[in-house]
């Protein structure tokens, strides 16, 4: 694929223009994080048979505004322990990336804007995935800050477990767009979108889907993985001690990166701006003018949608059952995948042969995979039991100390003597 030429499009535009087309992914960002704040309530009052937001505004569409305005007229507290610069920075540090992330995002193909020809896209470059990967990677640095600066115990702890989640399930995440990389050979969104023209990459490349869709969830906190804000552990997590527009920042952050990770999984999976179930079969002019928008807003509601599906559904994981399936499943299981795909491209690239070899040798390793994943958990499991026979103290170094999982409690004696009455009657 000739990537100069693709890339041709980009870097014509006046500055005019540029500037309008920042303007308008800001707004639709802001407005789709009002949207979806309202959206989640909503729907998940329905799973729960409640009504929702109904009083601001028709159908309570006002409820995310005035939610807004009440944060921004809150008490703006900054704790006495507090690193006051970095802690009034690391709000910033975590929404800025989540806005620059939507400028290689395409929205749609080329089109007339205000008598320019320009292409639904502020900017591409041959390494695009990879810059939205970097950036999104620079607001970890907000949730850590946030949490050391505080200067509180519990916000420390929220921020490192965060960012340790983040960090491990962004190489998951990486990992499954090896995949896409290899079948469309390029890294620009542009180029990746083109090369889904006929088939998307969701369907071919299956695997690297189902793990990016975990791993998306992982990486922006949601449930059922949003461990760092685990009320019963850790009070709020890494924003306890924020309040007022700060914390409305870290909040605009969170729902702006559901955006982003659905935006690119539609990108990279669904082919994009591309109508779906091949309507541009029928109708010629589907995948022209600004109908794709439409069809890319489309997708993106639906993964978030799905985001919102999960939190109404599951219940929240175990920090170390959580952390052990993203290193010890979903990584090596990436790996796998990897070298599998690698190979059929470079067998195709070569002439090919009889496939029906590759795919035995592929079946072969994958079953032999998944034995040693359950070798492993029966090793576990034999740990386990061998620590059963142990006593479990709870007070041994003199405070009490809730067991390990799979260690059982003894448990106590209760005396069942019934006590007597002044008149000598049972009680």
């Amino acid at each position: 694929m000739d990537t100069a030429k693709g890339l041709s499009d980009f870097g014509k535009d006046p500055v005019w223009l540029v500037i309008v087309k920042a303007v308008l992914i800001f707004l639709i960002l802001v407005l789709l994080t009002l949207f979806n704040i309202w959206w989640e309530r909503r729907v998940v009052a329905r799973m729960q048979h409640r009504i929702g937001p109904n009083v601001n505004g028709p159908f309570g569409l006002l409820q995310s505004l005035a939610d807004g305005v009440k944060l921004a007229l809150k008490e703006d507290l900054i704790p006495k322990a507090a690193d006051k610069v970095v802690f009034l920075l690391a709000p910033v540090l975590a929404v800025i990336p989540a806005f620059l992330t939507f400028s290689v995002i395409p929205f749609g193909p080329t089109v007339n804007m205000f008598g320019e020809r320009t292409p639904l896209q502020l900017t591409d470059m041959p390494v695009a995935v990879l810059f939205v990967m970097a950036i999104a990677s620079i607001g970890i640095y907000g949730i850590v800050l946030g949490g050391w600066s505080s200067g509180s115990t519990y916000s420390l702890l929220g921020g490192l477990r965060s960012s340790a989640q983040m960090i491990s399930y962004e190489v998951s995440m990486g990992l499954a767009l090896v995949a896409v990389f290899l079948y469309a050979g390029s890294m620009s969104t542009s180029e990746i979108v083109a090369a889904q023209d006929k088939l998307w990459y969701g369907l071919i490349l299956a695997p690297s889907f189902v793990i990016y869709v975990i791993s998306m969830i992982g990486e922006t906190n949601r449930a059922p993985f949003d461990l760092p804000e685990a009320e019963g552990e850790l009070v709020g997590g890494f924003h306890t001690e924020y309040s007022s527009l700060k914390f409305a920042l870290f909040f605009l952050a969170e729902y702006i990166n559901m955006a982003t990770v659905s935006a690119l999984a539609t990108t990279l999976f669904l082919g994009g701006w591309h109508a779906p179930f091949w309507i541009d079969e029928f109708w010629a002019g589907a995948n022209s003018g600004y109908w794709p928008v439409l069809w890319f807003m489309g997708k993106v509601l639906a993964f978030i949608f799905f985001f919102i599906w999960l939190r109404g559904s599951l219940p929240r994981l175990r920090y170390d059952q959580f952390m052990h399936f993203g290193w010890k499943r979903l990584i090596p299981i990436s790996l796998v995948w990897i070298i599998a795909v690698a190979s059929i491209r470079t067998i195709n690239l070569n002439g090919g042969f009889d496939r029906s070899y590759l795919f035995a040798a592929i079946g072969v390793l994958a079953a032999l995979s998944i034995v040693l994943f359950f070798f492993d958990e029966k090793k576990a499991s034999d740990a386990a039991e061998a620590e059963e026979a142990a006593v479990f103290d709870a007070f041994a170094g003199g405070y009490p100390v809730p067991p390990m999982p799979g260690v059982e409690v003894p448990t106590r004696k209760v005396s069942t003597t019934s006590s007597t009455d002044a008149d000598g009657g049972a009680s």
